[in-house]
C-alpha cells in the first residue's frame, strides 16, 4: 500500500510540474495569456487535491503507527517542517486566485497583493520541495507506467489522475466564464 501511495504521489507531482510550468509561462505573458492563466489555474485544483490527499494519507498512516509506513520512515526533517507551510501556502495561493477571479478586477487592490505575495513565498517553499524529490519521480512513475504487477492498484491510480484532469478541465471551462472583466482591463 505504501508503494502504491508513493507512485500516486509521484505521478500527481509530474502532472503538477507540467501544468505549473505552463502556468509559469502565463505569468510572464499575463496580458496575452490571461485566458490560459485562468484555465490552467483552475485545471490545477483537482490534481493538487490528489497530491495533498496522497501526501496527507502517508502522513496519517505514519503517525497512526501503521507498520508499513513506519518502516518506510518519515520524510527528512526539513521537508517535514516545511510540509505545513507548503500546504497552507498552496491553499492561500489557490483561494486568493479563485477569489480574485470571481470578484473581478475591482478586487485588484485587496486580493492581487495576497495572490502575488502568496505566490512568491509559495514558490520558494515549493522549489525546495521539488528539488528534494526530483530524483524520486522518474523511477516511481516509470515503474507504474511499465505495467508491472508488483504493486496493486495501478489502474485505480491512473484513473484517479485522469478523473482529476477531467474535473480540472471542467473547472478550467468554468474559470473562463470570468475572463470578460479581466480581458477588458488590459
Amino acid at each position: 500500500m505504501a508503494l502504491g501511495n508513493e507512485r500516486l504521489t509521484a505521478a500527481a507531482a509530474v502532472v503538477l510540474l507540467i501544468l505549473l510550468a505552463v502556468e509559469g509561462v502565463t505569468i510572464v505573458f499575463l496580458r496575452q495569456l490571461m485566458s490560459v492563466h485562468l484555465f490552467v489555474g483552475a485545471l490545477l485544483i483537482p490534481p493538487v487535491l490528489v497530491k495533498l490527499g496522497s501526501t496527507g494519507y502517508r502522513f496519517a498512516r505514519y503517525y497512526a503507527r501503521d507498520p508499513v509506513y513506519r518502516t518506510k520512515g518519515p520524510p527528512p526533517a526539513l521537508l517535514r517542517a516545511m510540509g505545513p507551510f507548503v500546504v497552507v501556502l498552496t491553499v492561500v495561493l489557490f483561494a486568493s486566485g479563485i477569489a480574485l477571479m470571481v470578484a473581478g478586477p475591482s478586487s485588484k487592490n485587496t486580493m492581487l497583493p495576497i495572490h502575488k505575495i502568496g505566490f512568491i513565498v509559495w514558490l520558494a517553499f515549493l522549489g525546495v520541495h521539488v528539488l528534494a524529490h526530483a530524483l524520486e519521480l522518474p523511477p516511481a512513475v516509470r515503474a507504474d507506467l511499465a505495467r508491472t504487477t508488483d504493486v496493486p492498484g495501478r489502474s485505480l491510480r491512473w484513473m484517479l489522475l485522469g478523473v482529476a484532469l477531467v474535473g480540472g478541465v471542467g473547472l478550467g471551462a468554468w474559470a473562463l466564464t470570468y475572463l470578460g472583466p479581466w480581458a477588458a482591463t488590459f
